[in-house]
């Protein structure tokens, strides 16, 4: 009984910010990873970025230096920024809590609804 909340998507223009939040509730013990994939329309969904901890993180090749992901463990929360966003970002986002433990039982992988992020030219 594991879900996942997100928010902040919207429409941006080029070259401006937006900030997507992720909070993972219910009978949670830890979470291995948090991740933030997206899909956009005609193609295949893709992982956008990835945090174990605040020192292991990984990004697609075409985020790096313009998104950054944080999370909370206390508040089993993850928080993608995404700065100078240009409109081939435009997607629908996905939260995901990969490796979910429940007091002792591994629940496997858990993901959002999805969020639109629109970035006009």
């Amino acid at each position: 009984q594991v879900q996942l909340v997100e928010s902040g998507g919207g429409l941006v223009q080029a070259g401006g910010s937006l900030r997507l939040s992720c909070a993972a509730s219910g009978s949670i013990t830890s979470i291995y990873a948090m991740a933030w994939y997206r899909q956009a329309p005609g193609k295949q969904r893709e992982l956008v970025a990835r945090i174990i901890s605040g020192t292991n993180t990984n990004y697609a090749d075409s985020v790096k230096g313009r998104f950054a992901i944080s999370r909370d463990n206390a508040k089993n929360t993850v928080i993608l920024q995404m700065n100078s966003l240009k409109p081939e970002d435009t997607a629908v986002y996905y939260c995901a809590a990969l490796g979910v433990m429940s007091y002792g039982l591994m629940r496997g992988d858990y993901w959002g609804q999805g969020t639109q992020v629109t970035v006009s030219a």
